[in-house]
């Protein structure tokens, strides 16, 4: 079959984008070749345009970007999400069942990998997710950031009904956090953030609780900062150190070092903290509090086995409404400007934006 041409949305260079007509993916006998119809944009894209790295991955290269997407398996016609990291499945991680933490992962738009900005993206079959009729496209371009919300919730975090959370940071990812422990019937989901109309949207999407750190005052240190916000934030909110009105689960979706060190503080003796949020590569954490709370501490990378099924079955029994993110729409022609827009956090029309969604090329 003759496929048609390829547009696809090439990063350059640092704040360089160009429309670039590239070849049609080659498809390996296990693999589909998916026609991309709608695309999120994630922090890590818009990273990568303005500073050309996250952390050790550098773009050296041009390379496509987008990695949240959904579209039609050509010559077939079936919608799917599409899981966006190809890992090895042999080595020790992926034999077992850690593919996130393959050390030869192929992941979209992580260099020098090209990601699914484009018409056509191809991947193999297992990891292009069938959508039951009830679930549009864009809804299934969410399934990769809910799938990152259900990993650090519900797999690491072994979040069950009837416990509390405390989310750090209210973007798509805090929120599909929240979102996620909501839908296991939490007791209670505790919002952080520092932008009031973040918390306001947090509240009625998910929290049944909301809290709006103070400034730092003057020649204050940031642990005594975190120190001083998290006894007034358990004070406010009624969180205590253990029993039930504990805090079982911290999910830091911020990457602030106050959020993690408060994250430390509040969370309950014999408790679990999970980030996910990237920030600065190195920070201060209170470690004998960590020791004497006897803390699970650990990072979540991505997602893995069961992640994206789970997402799809919460999504599609309207346990988690993801449309509800989706704030702004773009045509593929401006996909930079659908970047801008996630860089500024406004859009066009004056609003915040929670999630922007560009659509895939014009037929």
């Amino acid at each position: 079959m003759t496929y048609k041409s390829n547009p696809s949305f090439v990063l350059r260079g640092v704040d360089h984008t160009a429309f670039e007509e590239r070849s049609v993916p080659k498809v390996g006998p296990h693999d589909v070749l998916v026609e991309v119809k709608k695309t999120g944009l994630c922090g890590s894209d818009v990273h990568y345009l303005v500073h050309g790295k996250i952390g050790d991955f550098v773009v050296k290269s041009p390379m496509v970007l987008g990695h949240e997407s959904a579209g039609i398996v050509a010559e077939v016609g079936t919608k799917v999400a599409l899981e966006p990291g190809r890992s090895c499945r042999k080595c020790e991680a992926c034999k077992s069942g850690r593919y996130q933490l393959c050390p030869d992962m192929v992941f979209a738009a992580t260099p020098p990998h090209d990601g699914t900005l484009a018409r056509y993206y191809s991947l193999p079959a297992d990891l292009a997710y069938p959508l039951p009729d009830n679930m549009s496209l864009e809804e299934g371009a969410l399934m990769e950031p809910l799938s990152v919300g259900i990993h650090s919730v519900a797999n690491l975090g072994g979040f069950r009904s009837n416990q509390s959370i405390a989310v750090f940071g209210a973007g798509p990812v805090g929120l599909l956090c929240m979102a996620v422990a909501k839908a296991l019937s939490a007791a209670r989901v505790i919002a952080i953030d520092i932008v009031p109309e973040r918390l306001a949207f947090a509240r009625s999407y998910a929290a049944t609780d909301v809290f709006l750190p103070p400034r730092i005052q003057e020649d204050e240190n940031k642990i005594d900062f975190s120190k001083r916000v998290a006894r007034q934030m358990c004070a406010e909110l009624g969180i205590e150190e253990r029993g039930k009105q504990a805090v079982d689960l911290v999910i830091d979706a911020s990457g602030a070092e106050v959020c993690i060190q408060m994250g430390i503080f509040i969370v309950k003796i014999g408790g679990t903290f999970i980030q996910v949020g990237m920030g600065a590569s190195e920070i201060t954490v209170p470690i004998t509090l960590l020791i004497a709370k006897e803390l699970k501490l650990q990072g979540s990378f991505r997602y893995g086995p069961g992640d994206y099924t789970l997402a799809i079955s919460l999504a599609s029994q309207g346990k988690i409404d993801v449309k509800a993110l989706i704030t702004h729409r773009f045509p593929f022609e401006d996909a930079l400007k659908a970047f801008n827009t996630n860089r500024t956090g406004v859009g066009p029309d004056g609003k915040g934006v929670i999630k922007a969604v560009v659509d895939g090329p014009r037929d």
